[in-house]
């Protein structure tokens, strides 16, 4: 245990689901434009997670008008509303870097499947 956790074990959100490498989500994010507050809305992959504890962040693709978007967002962050799962990917590895090259139905993730 390190000696910041103390610390930092009071902004962690216990709200949030699990999530991992190719799931596809939808993450509702507070903008403030002047003096108003909206949510937005980014759906899309993920592509990474990162770092550990308080400082866990996670890279989010989506295919906008046929140009690819990465955000990547903190995951105890309070601007993230709230975080949906829409559907668990399969993959084999972390990071999903090669999607970058890829379009079409080569960049589909298969979907995991719960098999009792």
């Amino acid at each position: 245990m390190k000696t910041t956790d103390i610390v930092d074990n009071q902004y962690k959100r216990e709200d949030l689901p699990k999530i991992g490498s190719g799931d596809e989500v939808k993450v509702h994010v507070r903008v403030v434009e002047g003096g108003k507050e909206r949510i937005q809305i980014f759906q899309g992959n993920i592509v990474a997670i990162t770092g550990s504890g308080i400082a866990e962040s996670y890279t989010v693709r989506k295919l906008s008008y046929g140009v690819g978007v990465e955000r990547t967002f903190p995951l105890h962050s309070p601007s993230v509303a709230k975080l949906e799962v829409l559907k668990r990917g399969d993959v084999r590895r972390a990071k999903l870097n090669y999607l970058r090259d890829r379009k079409g139905k080569s960049a589909k993730i298969r979907e995991k499947r719960d098999d009792q």
